[in-house]
């Protein structure tokens, strides 16, 4: 028999995969310690023996965010062959990400801390947007060195605008819409291609509501499994996720 006092023991990866769904759902402010304990299946000791503090927490719950939910635009930025099928790809991935079922809708480092009063948490996320807005731009730039696109091409605009196109698709994902609504936006952006960018597309159109990309499926850490059975058991925890 454990000893009086002693520490329960528990799987840290899976009460972070956790954390981080219900920072997803809730927003950072909103997530309160008893929510996210409950989450965890930990008590408050063992969440700061663990993790530190709630922001510490946040902190590797982004962390894992980005390696996980983020993994198929990565890949879909350094695969493509062309700017314009990789913007696409990503355009069209997030749109179904974001309104997947069992799953929180919209995105984490959207929506996570937009009205925070917790200053740390919300530089936390706009650096991670900044650095998303930058891998779009310099994926743009490539464009422009592989003469898919004009030599004079204004890639820090075009990738802001992209970015937020996606970003605005994360909040109308939060506020309802489906997966056509959502998917009927990042077609209009694709379509737009040569007035944002100055480059040709393609000549072949898009489908007007596309099915799944299927490479960038993401796998997620082995955990996530057993925190949604935990999830299924307490009725605490956020469903897994499947997508960035």
């Amino acid at each position: 028999m454990a000893g009086r006092g002693r520490p329960r023991s528990f799987d840290r990866s899976v009460a972070l995969t956790r954390a981080m769904d219900t920072f997803w759902r809730r927003g950072y402010e909103a997530a309160s310690l008893t929510e996210l304990t409950a989450a965890m299946g930990i008590n408050s000791p063992s969440l700061y023996a663990a993790f530190g503090s709630k922001e510490a927490l946040f902190r590797e719950a982004v962390e894992l965010y980005t390696a996980t939910e983020g993994a198929p635009i990565d890949r879909a930025l350094a695969e493509e062959p062309t700017a314009y099928e990789a913007v696409a790809a990503v355009l069209r991935w997030n749109a179904l990400a974001y309104t997947g079922e069992g799953r929180p809708t919209g995105c984490m480092i959207v929506l996570a801390a937009v009205n925070t009063t917790d200053e740390a948490a919300r530089r936390c996320l706009a650096e991670v947007r900044a650095a998303g807005n930058d891998r779009l731009r310099e994926r743009l730039e490539r464009g422009v060195r592989d003469g898919e696109l004009p030599p004079d091409a204004d890639t820090a605009t075009a990738a802001r605008f992209y970015t937020a196109v996606i970003q605005g698709m994360s909040v109308q994902a939060r506020d309802g819409a489906g997966y056509e609504e959502v998917a009927r936006v990042a077609e209009r952006a694709i379509a737009a291609w040569e007035t944002v960018t100055g480059g040709v597309p393609p000549v072949a159109a898009a489908p007007d509501v596309p099915a799944a990309p299927e490479p960038y499926a993401t796998v997620r850490p082995a955990a996530e499994a057993e925190a949604e059975a935990g999830a299924a058991g307490s009725g605490t925890a956020a469903s897994a996720a499947r997508s960035g």
